[in-house]
């Protein structure tokens, strides 16, 4: 981590970054053909790649660069950097939660994980979660 000479901050939220990102590649829903006369409940799984999903995936890359290529990258976030970060992780969260209610059946973890991702990363971002403090032993 000093060799990147990236805050602790952004190495975290790059790091939720990347955990959305393979949200969106993950089952965000199952399609089974169980009821039709199939043995063992045959199907398929339909990823974060699809319809507004792909929103959230673009959301998600969007968190990762923004830490790349805007302000200083060995302090905290703040200003125009903090507010493009935490949105593309609201974004993605809002079009994940839209994405699960057009489609309320049949869902899989990966939704949920990239609900997750995208909130706890824009509140980490906007500082509303914390980074627990490592306390020296005494």
């Amino acid at each position: 981590m000093e060799k990147m000479n990236l805050h602790k901050s952004k190495m975290i939220a790059l790091i939720i970054a990347a955990v959305g990102i393979v949200s969106c590649l993950l089952p965000w829903w199952h399609v089974s053909f169980a009821g039709y006369g199939g043995f063992g409940g045959a199907g398929y799984s339909i990823n974060g790649l699809h319809r507004l999903g792909i929103v959230s995936f673009i959301a998600f890359i969007g968190a990762g660069v923004v830490t790349f290529i805007m302000g200083d990258k060995s302090k905290a976030y703040e200003g125009q950097e903090k507010m493009i970060t935490a949105a593309c992780f609201g974004v993605a969260a809002v079009f994940a939660v839209i994405t699960l209610l057009a489609n309320m059946q049949s869902l899989s973890f990966g939704i949920f994980l990239a609900i997750a991702a995208g909130a706890v990363g824009a509140l980490f971002v906007w500082g509303m979660v914390k980074m627990p403090e490592n306390k020296p032993k005494a």
